[in-house]
């Protein structure tokens, strides 16, 4: 597991080398969140940081895609791996829409994920998440969420909220 983590950080700080903006503005014209960019990240939640009533300690893995598709509004499709220390652990896959608030970084999203939890069952979840796009530089950020996740199979047992950090390139 911490080799897995490893490597997926690796591959994130390598990407981050490598990106690059090609573009025939400079950077200080362009918009932060303008439309045709891309974007790639990774995040990790879990840890204690979220809850519900039948996760009692948890970690997750997710991968993001994305594409501005109009200054500050992008599509998402993401996949994760969700490990549960009492329950099954669970494949995830979904996709989303997210705002940008230029002025400062905030965003808000509201998406639908499909949750395959081996052995148990599956379900669709519905989820919504407020987070900060903070850049490092150009086109690197860290992005701290939280989000809530509702259940439509079962909501007492598997609707839950958390806390989510994430690790974002935005390319042209």
């Amino acid at each position: 597991m911490k080799k897995m983590f490893l490597s997926l950080l690796c591959a994130i700080c390598a990407l981050a080398v490598n990106a690059q903006t090609y573009t025939n503005k400079p950077y200080q014209d362009r918009p932060p969140f303008g439309e045709g960019k891309f974007y790639v990240a990774t995040g990790f939640s879990g840890l204690d940081l979220s809850f519900n009533d039948m996760e009692k300690w948890n970690l997750d893995a997710s991968l993001k895609g994305g594409y501005l598709f109009q200054d500050n509004w992008m599509v998402t499709a993401q996949a994760g791996y969700d490990w549960h220390q009492k329950a099954h652990n669970a494949f995830t896959a979904g996709a989303g829409l997210r705002y940008y608030i230029e002025q400062n970084g905030l965003y808000v999203g509201l998406g639908a994920n499909y949750v395959h939890k081996m052995h148990d069952y599956d379900d669709l979840m519905p989820t919504i998440n407020l987070g900060y796009a903070f850049f490092l530089n150009r086109t690197v950020t860290i992005e701290p969420e939280v989000y809530y996740n509702q259940s439509l199979k079962n909501h007492g047992d598997y609707s839950g909220f958390g806390f989510r950090i994430g690790f974002g390139i935005y390319f042209e």
